[in-house]
């Protein structure tokens, strides 16, 4: 997950921008996407500090530096694990209804940008 997780943007949210939004919006999708999620992951470190203190009964004191520690690292985990469970599964929520919209989407993308096409046509 750790080699692939950046290139959701690359190859999924850039692509599906580049033929949904009209082209006069995708500067501003793009900057948002963007905006979007790097102040929301911006979060995660911190969170996953309180949950895995608070929750878990993670404490640095009892880590050893040479042979770590079995139970901290466990609770360490299910914070990584609990802040990362939420954002996935929302992304599954998100993402699938594209399946049944994508081809309605793109051709009104389409049809929008041809539109604009032909207004700036007729102003000349």
């Amino acid at each position: 997950m750790g080699l692939m997780i950046s290139w959701c943007a690359t190859c999924a949210n850039n692509p599906i921008f580049a033929e949904v939004v009209p082209t006069k919006h995708r500067t501003m999708i793009y900057a948002f996407d963007r905006a979007f999620e790097g102040s929301f992951s911006s979060f995660a470190a911190p969170i996953v500090r309180i949950l895995s203190e608070k929750i878990y009964g993670y404490d640095p004191k009892f880590v050893n530096p040479l042979f770590g520690s079995k139970q901290e690292a466990f609770a360490l985990s299910r914070g990584l694990f609990s802040v990362m469970a939420l954002p996935f599964g929302l992304c599954s929520l998100f993402y699938s209804p594209l399946y049944l919209t994508y081809k309605r989407d793109h051709e009104s993308a389409r049809l929008a940008s041809l539109k604009e096409q032909e207004s700036i046509h007729d102003m000349r």
